[in-house]
């Protein structure tokens, strides 16, 4: 008896099979991104330039926004309900009533504004804790920065009836220098709480 040789299979195109299901299920899969906060970080310090170690804040242009490890959140040293925040940051950068208690107002000339009473050393301070959740941290975020946005949507459609992103961008630069966007945020620590 002859002995039966065994057929190979021809795998040559098994390869081929699994890079074309690679490609199809790369393009056919939608990827999530994550999507970040928006922010233009400060230019790098001149190391020519001698820094003075010694800088001082008046406290009244400081608001400071503490969130501890329970999500509580403590703003001015008061306990506040979440919903309160922009209301209390668009008070604190406008000083509408020039208080004495809130950051100080000084006369700028603008472009297209002339003379403004407007609060340019304003700084919102924001803390949180080690233990804080970060929806809770990113929400405080965003009512941070809406609060600057409806102060410009407000400027904008003042003058020129449009909102802020809608204008050219010679005007939105103008409505940056008078509401510049200035929220410190400090490495988390151990708030409390």
């Amino acid at each position: 008896m002859a002995k039966r040789e065994l057929q190979e299979i021809n795998a040559g195109s098994m390869a081929d099979i699994a890079f074309l299901l690679l490609i199809f299920f790369l393009v056919t899969t939608s990827m999530d991104t994550d999507l970040g906060i928006v922010r233009k970080l400060p230019p790098p310090a001149d190391p020519n330039q001698q820094q003075d170690q010694n800088i001082q804040v008046k406290e009244r242009n400081v608001f400071v926004v503490l969130v501890n490890r329970n999500n509580q959140l403590l703003v001015e040293g008061q306990l506040m309900n979440l919903r309160d925040l922009r209301k209390a940051a668009k008070e604190f950068i406008q000083n509408p009533n020039n208080d004495e208690n809130l950051p100080i107002k000084e006369v700028k000339n603008f472009e297209y504004f002339g003379n403004m009473e407007v609060t340019s050393k304003h700084i919102i301070s924001l803390q949180n804790d080690r233990g804080t959740s970060y929806e809770t941290y990113i929400t405080v975020q965003n009512e941070l920065a809406a609060a600057y946005n409806e102060l410009r949507d407000e400027l904008a459609m003042s003058k020129w009836y449009k909102k802020y992103d809608n204008l050219e961008p010679e005007y939105q630069e103008v409505i940056d220098e008078i509401y510049p966007m200035k929220i410190s945020e400090a490495e988390p620590k151990n708030i409390g709480g």
